[in-house]
């Protein structure tokens, strides 16, 4: 990835932070945000010590004001962009205790104006700053297509999120796609699951190795990379 820009939504914590660390490893100058600063400066002391290009902003990607300039900053450093990695979501309350049927409707707002909203936002922000042959990726999961009792208003917005990318793959010249690296060790799944590392991996080979006609708003797991 020697030259690309990259930009990633939730880069400091998860998922987020093993995909930064990953394709900056990769050779790519990184692009990233998240709401706490100072786990932003945290990140980028670590990327630059391990020999990493990074740009951190603070962006709230419920604000499509924060997301239009994180997009804007991406340009304006690497020029067109090459991969957009909208990871940045929440989750309210304890993961597999949040039936729908009990969800406040604060929470239910915020959990879909940040996990599908934002992806919208990100992807739309970013169409102007896209270069020809980029990449637009989202993450997901199972929960998206089998619903779990429990998981509430996240299931239901990344049933949205899948919603969108086939939408943007439809509507739009990019190839877009959903990467679904199962259970990850994170905040998100209470620490179970896989190494955000191995999840990293995935996005890493959607982002770089994978067919772009595969990218046609399709769900990209280990499977199919297994399969290439």
């Amino acid at each position: 990835m020697d030259g690309a820009t990259v930009v990633v939504t939730g880069g400091t914590r998860g998922i987020g932070r093993a995909v930064v660390e990953a394709v900056a490893d990769a050779g790519a100058h990184v692009v990233t945000c998240a709401r706490d600063t100072d786990a932003l400066v945290e990140l980028a002391a670590a990327v630059h010590e391990s020999g990493g290009s990074v740009t951190t902003q603070r962006a709230d990607v419920r604000d499509e004001f924060d997301v239009e300039r994180l997009l804007e900053t991406a340009a304006r450093e690497g020029g067109a962009v090459d991969v957009v990695v909208a990871n940045a979501g929440v989750y309210h309350g304890d993961p597999g205790e949040t039936p729908i049927d009990r969800e406040s409707y604060a929470a239910f707002d915020d959990t879909m104006r940040t996990n599908a909203r934002g992806v919208f936002a990100t992807f739309r922000e970013a169409s102007p700053h896209l270069a020809d042959d980029a990449r637009l990726l989202a993450l997901s999961g199972g929960i998206a297509r089998e619903a779990r009792e429990g998981f509430g208003a996240y299931a239901a917005s990344k049933a949205a999120v899948e919603g969108l990318v086939r939408q943007f793959a439809a509507d739009t010249d990019w190839p877009a796609a959903v990467v679904d690296p199962g259970a990850v060790a994170t905040d998100l799944t209470g620490g179970r699951g896989t190494d955000p590392e191995r999840a990293a991996d995935l996005v890493v080979w959607a982002a770089r190795d994978a067919d772009p006609d595969r990218l046609d708003g399709s769900v990209l797991d280990r499977r199919a990379m297994r399969e290439t």
